[in-house]
């Protein structure tokens, strides 16, 4: 008997440090050190604030291109009638097109309908009659702006009874783009710059930035004639290309420190 009492000290020993470990682990885990809490901490804390801001660019330019739209529209008792009409004159309006050097390929046909109408001069019509309005339209682009004047006096001498908005524009407005994206970005610099010393941080590095999509990347805007429609018959009246301003706008997102 007494040789067995080592052994089972040692037993004992073994099974009390176990229940130690064990004691040790379930604290351990159950209660995480302060270091490990703070570790955590500053895992989940942003490293750095930003802000969003955006910024105009805007470039004066002389525009070197114009565009308008072309009509012909008829009244006549049948849609044979009414079809014929429209294409004989819009057949002369295009020649007359291009014998002031308006190209083929800048002319293009954009509208056509033929619309059935119940309603004359003195009103509704009779239940047996209806009038067919035939609608055709072409968009032109000018190139030379000298010619504006003559282009749509010709159309309108050649039966064109119908001419929207005459808009002027560049024929490759890249290079004036990227002046006013220069521009958008040092006035979004500044606004963020200013924001940033109203509360006190400074402005670091560029997190985001995208362009804010207006007509053909930004829009147009500033001094251009725009004419509404031309009577048979009438002059098209004084045109004048003026100035235009095309402005590019940029959203972008900077760190602060």
């Amino acid at each position: 008997m007494k040789a067995n009492v080592p052994a089972n000290a040692a037993i004992g020993l073994v099974a009390t440090l176990t229940l130690i470990l064990i004691a040790v682990f379930i604290v351990s885990t159950a209660s995480p050190t302060p270091a490990a809490m703070a570790r955590e901490e500053m895992l989940t804390v942003p490293s750095s604030h930003s802000v969003t801001v955006v910024g105009e660019g805007t470039v004066s330019i002389e525009p070197d291109i114009a565009t308008a739209s072309i009509g012909v529209e008829v009244v006549r008792p049948t849609v044979k009638e009414a079809s014929a009409a429209a294409q004989s004159i819009m057949e002369n309006v295009q020649a007359a097109l291009l014998s002031q050097n308006i190209d083929e390929t800048d002319i293009q046909t954009r509208h056509f309908s033929i619309f059935a109408e119940r309603f004359g001069p003195g009103g509704m019509l009779e239940e047996d009659e209806v009038r067919y309005r035939v609608s055709n339209t072409v968009f032109i682009t000018i190139q030379d702006l000298g010619s504006i004047g003559d282009v749509l006096d010709a159309a309108i001498d050649a039966g064109a009874n119908n001419i929207y908005g005459v808009d002027f524009s560049l024929a490759d407005p890249g290079a004036v783009e990227s002046e006013a994206r220069a521009k958008a970005v040092a006035d979004a610099i500044d606004k963020a710059e200013d924001l940033a010393e109203l509360i006190g941080v400074r402005v670091g590095a560029v997190m985001g930035i995208s362009e804010i999509i207006g007509q053909g990347g930004g829009f147009f805007g500033g001094n251009f004639s725009r004419m509404a429609a031309a009577e048979m018959g009438g002059g098209s009246g004084p045109i004048s290309p003026g100035e235009l301003n095309l402005t590019m706008q940029l959203q972008i997102t900077y760190e602060l420190r």
